[in-house]
């Protein structure tokens, strides 16, 4: 099989790809703290693995993976340290460089695959930007709510992801093998995300509030054999999307 990731292709294969019109998935992530036991670069390596690994499923159609965006908005971890923010001017004038690059090589279909909760609200105020910046098709996604129903039934203590937990930790045991301080997952756990689902009132908070670990959920429930099955789960969820989009939908 010929390589899905734009990195790895000549101009001239990128060329072909644009004039097949082929959908470009631009992963977003983030560089951030993710508890004693796991390395900064979590969600840039779960992100960009995930939309790999749809990419090849959904065969059938045309998709390059883009490079990792893998600088996002991550205010709220500082205080821990290891971690790079962008703030909202930034973010979108970086994004918006990327998209006018890809429509500049003759792309009109973008899917941007985010794989860190900070970046959500930012994304989403941002698409009537480029819809107005550009003349792209964009959508947006998070590939871990894509996913949600059928992470679920795989998890023993949550009910999705979390941050540096279960389903985390899992993932990166199968994406980034020996990447995990298995040493230290004794004392990989914090308080549970339970935060209302409508949120009437809001307002910043640093993760150094919310958990003195630096994780939210339980690390110690993590295996290799749920890592795989989070990261089918995720990648089967990206890959319909992908296939609704090469149909139109």
């Amino acid at each position: 099989m010929a390589s899905v990731l734009w990195q790895d292709l000549t101009a001239e294969e990128l060329r072909s790809k644009a004039a097949q019109d082929a959908i470009v998935v631009l992963p977003v992530a983030s560089i951030e703290q993710h508890g004693p036991h796991l390395p900064v670069g979590v969600d840039t390596i779960l992100c960009g693995g995930v939309c790999k690994a749809a990419a090849e499923r959904a065969s059938d159609v045309e998709v390059v993976v883009a490079p990792t965006l893998w600088c996002g908005m991550a205010e709220h971890h500082m205080a821990f340290g290891g971690t790079f923010t962008f703030d909202i001017p930034t973010y979108r004038a970086v994004l918006l460089a990327f998209l006018r690059s890809i429509e500049r090589h003759g792309f009109h279909r973008v899917l941007i695959v985010n794989g860190h909760g900070g970046n959500i609200a930012a994304l989403a105020a941002f698409l009537p930007d480029f819809a107005r910046e550009t003349r792209l098709h964009v959508a947006a996604t998070t590939y871990f709510m894509l996913a949600e129903a059928a992470l679920g039934p795989l998890l023993e203590d949550q009910e999705g992801v979390q941050h540096a937990c279960e389903v985390e930790t899992s993932m990166m045991m199968v994406l980034a093998p020996g990447s995990v301080r298995e040493d230290r997952l004794g004392e990989a756990f914090g308080a549970r995300d339970r935060a209302p689902r409508r949120q009437v009132v809001s307002r910043h908070r640093s993760f150094r509030d919310m958990t003195e670990s630096g994780v939210v959920g339980d690390a110690r429930r993590a295996t290799l054999a749920k890592g795989q099955a989070c990261l089918d789960a995720c990648a089967d969820a990206l890959a319909g999307l992908l296939r609704e989009m090469g149909k139109g939908i």
